[in-house]
């Protein structure tokens, strides 16, 4: 279902929203949902049964087993729960279902608002082809490489690659999460590396298309969170920095990020907005980038809500999951960009219930938990004491986010909510957190996407 009947599926009234996630995001969207006077249900596989945060909902089903396949990722399940408990409209959080257009476009052809994109949006940008494509058309920078997927002849491919100039980054049309992706340092390489891409390609995403790009040896991660309504208006709220990650897993982001100004980012902003116009986007959106000697360059866009959105909220003061829900119902933003006024800094740090020496997840009952709390310091989770922290899904268990008005008073109030927050009776990588925010170089604001990888490789995490 596209075009005008997924905008009038989009601007159907509802009163009852069915969230079909779990965990500190659930919690987060039937909060927002609550401040605007809707009913929530909340689905959960058998591993959740007994987590308590569904009973802040109107209705709590269980739809399956652990096992996510059969319950978080079923798709017929999740229907017939909103069916059977008169859901208007469906949340999909993120992860899980938020970025598969047949589960958007299954949701509207039951009669219900999906809370995002449209199926055809998601599709578009889905495809790492197709969107740069458009990403071209709209004026976005993008990485240099062709906007077409590689063909099976060798040659053509190493033309292409010596065209772009080594080093090249092969990449899964269809990939995502760090996966389907090799780069590629010298000729003598790259048909292997065609080979072994296409193959996990064809295993993880079902599709042994690729694409080929320049590869950025020291770059920034970059993201501009979007937010556009159906009545063609759409904003930018300032911008990320996501660069500490741990195999292309974010560990710490913030906003604004560092050492960029404001005449730097702002046309790229407006060329987000403006291909979202383009692409007939709607809902809340993150465009990434890799940054690199003072350039931009487009890599993917994220159709759904992120992880990392309470920066963006700290900076802005615009609640995005409330701003979401309200666009899905039809309404047009309140809010335009000469209205957009970021301040101070705000920085985010995932806690996990992990190893923080392997990394290895960590299940378990909580024993005890302490949550720090004052003034700038917001903690979005679902745990408690005596939660059980299942081993079937994601370890990501909390998000400490702290807001100051500049960027050293925000880590100083980050390693003070770092050391007053305990978690007990599991492992998690609080004391990896504590070590890292003592890092000259990341307060130094000029790290880069592998910095995180070396400095655990220096064993400077230990």
């Amino acid at each position: 279902m596209t075009g005008n009947s997924e905008a009038q599926i989009a601007d159907r009234p509802f009163q009852t929203v069915l969230i079909a996630n779990r965990g500190e995001i659930a919690v987060r969207i039937q909060r927002a949902c609550s401040d605007l006077g809707l009913k929530t249900v909340m689905v959960c596989s058998d591993a959740d049964r007994h987590s308590d945060y569904g009973s802040r909902s109107d209705h709590f089903l269980c739809i399956g087993p652990a096992n996510a396949g059969k319950s978080y990722l079923n798709q017929d399940a999740i229907l017939l729960a909103a069916r059977l408990t008169g859901a208007g409209a469906v949340h999909p959080g993120y992860g899980f279902l938020s970025e598969k257009a047949a589960f958007a476009d299954a949701v509207a052809r039951a009669g219900l608002v999906f809370i995002g994109p449209p199926a055809s949006a998601i599709a578009t940008m889905g495809d790492k082809i197709s969107a740069k494509r458009a990403m071209i058309a709209a004026g976005v920078p993008c990485v240099p490489g062709p906007d077409t997927a590689l063909p099976d002849d060798p040659s053509v491919i190493e033309r292409t690659a010596l065209e772009i100039g080594y080093p090249v980054i092969v990449k899964a049309a269809g990939g995502g999460g760090g996966r389907g992706m090799r780069v590629v340092l010298e000729p003598s390489s790259i048909n292997e590396a065609i080979a072994l891409t296409r193959e996990e390609a064809r295993q993880a995403f079902g599709s042994a298309e690729l694409y080929m790009e320049k590869f950025l040896e020291h770059p920034r991660h970059i993201e501009i969170q979007v937010v556009c309504d159906n009545h063609g208006n759409g904003i930018w709220l300032g911008h990320r920095d996501c660069s500490m990650q741990r195999r292309h897993q974010k560990v710490i982001e913030e906003a604004p990020a560092p050492g960029i100004a404001p005449d730097l980012i702002g046309p790229v902003g407006q060329a987000c907005v403006e291909a979202c116009r383009q692409i007939g986007y709607r809902g809340v959106g993150t465009f990434e980038f890799l940054y690199e000697d003072g350039a931009f360059y487009f890599i993917e866009m994220n159709t759904r809500l992120q992880v990392e959105h309470p920066v963006t909220e700290m900076t802005s003061g615009v609640d995005i999951v409330r701003e979401q829900i309200r666009v899905a119902q039809g309404v047009p933003l309140q809010l335009n960009q000469s209205g957009v006024a970021c301040s101070g800094h705000s920085i985010e740090c995932r806690i996990n219930a992990e190893d923080p020496a392997t990394f290895m997840p960590s299940a378990g009952t909580i024993t005890d938990v302490v949550i720090p709390d004052g003034d700038g310091i917001r903690v979005d989770t679902h745990i408690h004491c005596g939660y059980r922290v299942s081993p079937y899904y994601d370890s990501l268990i909390a998000k400490l986010i702290v807001h100051a008005p500049t960027r050293a008073a925000a880590i100083e109030k980050m390693r003070a909510a770092l050391a007053g927050m305990q978690v007990e009776g599991i492992a998690t990588n609080l004391p990896f957190l504590r070590k890292l925010l003592e890092d000259e170089g990341f307060a130094g604001g000029e790290t880069d996407i592998h910095y995180l990888e070396k400095w655990i490789g220096q064993g400077r995490s230990q």
